[in-house]
């Protein structure tokens, strides 16, 4: 998991992201498209400034014209086009998004030191630029919102889908590609993708990083992206991986997240309730490794906390050693002034 402030070199522009490896290679995998997708993004992001420093110099230095906050008139070579500055925003954010996913992928299939033939990773990552949240996803974590609906009552949002092989529009492109869809005898809730002529691999989701194994048989890394204006209602995001997902309710997770007696203890509280609920349902089964980043937002634009948590599991002699650790950083004052009254904390812990 990961949470960058400032990115892009865009002030108000936070970056989020959660992401779940599997495969022999998973671990590794995540951790790189972690380090590499930021950057790929943030480089988009970068272009599009430079553009926009352009389009600005033109309106200076021509007879063009301010037409509102959101709306840019610009004459060039004689012509004279309206810009929603608003709308470009939101496309450029959307288009980068899907482009650096799959600048992603490609990049990984070109590592030749890990193997990502039958491994890989998901993703959900966000990006807020000021009051613009766009989101992008592939697998099966999840994204959701609390937010306050008519009544005033806190309530969920869910922000992203999760792309599971039984998903109608996910399957239709995997039949069309010869992936078969099936889910195992001890696990009849679970569809998996499997090749066409083999019991294998077996995938719980229907894209991914990675995994290109299964690339030419429905498989994608090409992101689900959304767009969602923030308002005064909207109060924080929860990005997890799906085991989060599997023993608590959007409902749940929002009344968790609300009630956590402070913002930096609202994922270790998120994952504990996670753990308890693991537990009592499915008593014989090992806990499964999990992330969560909570990014919270406040009245005034410039001022947001977040709080992340995640659990793994330390294997040694074959056993499950408990072990707990937990770090955890703030701001020392040094922040840029927009960064003021940023809170940002990051724990971890071995069970």
């Amino acid at each position: 998991m990961i949470v960058c402030e400032n990115f892009g070199s865009m002030e108000d522009t936070v970056f989020c992201g959660v992401f779940d490896g599997h495969g022999p290679y998973g671990h590794v995998i995540a951790k790189r498209v972690m380090d590499l997708l930021p950057l790929k993004l943030g480089s988009h992001l970068e272009s599009y400034l430079s553009c926009e420093e352009v389009l600005k110099e033109i309106s200076l230095n021509t007879a063009d014209r301010m037409t509102s906050d959101s709306f840019v008139q610009i004459s060039a070579n004689g012509e004279s086009r309206v810009y929603n500055k608003d709308h470009d925003m939101v496309q450029m954010m959307l288009t980068s998004i899907v482009k650096a996913y799959i600048f992603m992928d490609k990049e990984l299939k070109m590592q030749v030191d890990v193997d990502c033939f039958c491994s890989g990773t998901t993703a959900v990552t966000m990006v807020k630029q000021g009051q613009h949240l766009v989101v992008g996803n592939i697998g099966d974590s999840r994204a959701v919102l609390g937010t306050r609906n008519k009544e005033n009552k806190l309530v969920p949002f869910q922000l992203t889908e999760d792309l599971k092989p039984d998903v109608p529009s996910e399957a239709a492109r995997i039949k069309r590609c010869r992936g078969r869809i099936f889910a195992l005898w001890d696990e009849p809730g679970v569809a998996r993708l499997w090749l066409p002529n083999h019991n294998s691999s077996g995938l719980a989701m229907a894209r991914a990083f990675g995994d290109f194994c299964l690339k030419d048989f429905g498989l994608i890394s090409v992101p689900d992206v959304s767009y969602r204006r923030l308002t005064e209602k909207d109060e924080f995001v929860v990005l997890a991986t799906d085991w989060i997902w599997d023993v608590l309710t959007n409902e749940e997770v929002v009344e968790i997240v609300a009630k956590a007696p402070t913002r930096c203890t609202a994922g270790r509280a998120l994952v504990e309730a996670a753990v308890r609920n693991w537990r009592w349902k499915f008593p014989t089964s090992k806990v499964d490794d999990c992330a969560v980043v909570c990014l919270f937002f406040d009245s005034k634009p410039d001022k947001l906390s977040t709080a992340s948590f995640s659990v793994d599991k330390h294997i040694s002699n074959g056993l499950t050693e408990p072990d707990t650790t937990s770090t955890s950083t703030s701001g020392s004052g040094t922040e840029s002034p927009e960064l003021n009254g940023v809170e940002e904390s990051t724990e971890s812990t071995h069970s």
